[in-house]
């Protein structure tokens, strides 16, 4: 027990030992404090989505403007996302891939912009904690969220790989290239600061299309055991050609 008194920094009295009832009491209310937060964030994000996106739906069928209606579109597909996708990423990695692969593709498609995503077949699909798969996620968001914001775009490849241990995630436009905004925004330091929290890194450089290539690289959680009888992974890494 003492190693444990250390690791706490305090040695529990003869009361604490005799009567845990307080403390189980006071975790209880906390749990209930969480639970009641979350709750009024839900409500929060349900009324955001009714009360927004309804005026966004009917500001949709009053524009007259093919530029404006495009506008409108967009806003209340980014409406939707970022509520969904805010109340947390959960799941493996190749679920919340998936996920944000068919996000890119219904965002790209309201502008007419070819995706070119490239996966490897031999990805693992660790689970995910909340925290990862949303860092994860709003990466790839932001990536795409800069390249069709900052540049004329017509095509945007996407790379999902594995080096080693690590997850190789790579955004390829071919709009045009400035270095001197890279780290300028609240976006890039935004996306610097996931990288982090994910034990990994990400750089911006010239892409080899002409445009803005966004690198992220980060060290994969271990698969559980495979349950018995089911086929090994190749141990080795690949790129998708």
């Amino acid at each position: 027990m003492s190693g444990w008194r250390r690791l706490l920094g305090r040695t529990p009295s003869s009361a604490d030992a005799a009567s845990p009832e307080p403390a189980l009491a006071e975790l209880q209310r906390e749990l209930e404090v969480a639970h009641a937060i979350d709750e009024e964030r839900r409500r929060i994000y349900d009324d955001l989505h009714d009360d927004i996106g309804s005026r966004l739906l009917a500001l949709l069928h009053r524009v007259q403007e093919p530029a404006q209606q495009q506008m409108v579109r967009e806003i209340l597909q980014d409406l939707r996302a970022i509520l969904a996708r805010d109340r947390g990423i959960e799941g493996t990695l190749l679920e919340v891939l998936a996920q944000l692969r068919e996000e890119t593709e219904q965002r790209l498609l309201t502008r007419d912009i070819e995706l070119d995503w490239r996966q490897a077949d031999d990805l693992p699909d660790p689970p995910l904690h909340r925290a990862q798969g949303m860092h994860l996620f709003r990466i790839g968001r932001e990536s795409v969220t800069n390249a069709m914001r900052h540049a004329p775009v017509a095509r945007l490849r996407v790379v999902v790989a594995r080096v080693g241990h690590d997850l190789f995630f790579e955004v390829t436009d071919d709009g045009h290239f400035d270095p001197a905004r890279i780290g300028e925004g609240r976006g890039t330091r935004s996306m610097q600061s996931r990288a982090g929290e994910l034990h990994g890194d990400i750089s911006w450089q010239a892409g080899t299309q002409g445009g803005t290539k966004v690198l992220l690289r980060f060290p994969l959680p271990a698969e559980p055991p495979a349950a018995a009888g089911s086929p090994p992974r190749d141990g080795q890494g690949s790129m998708p050609r």
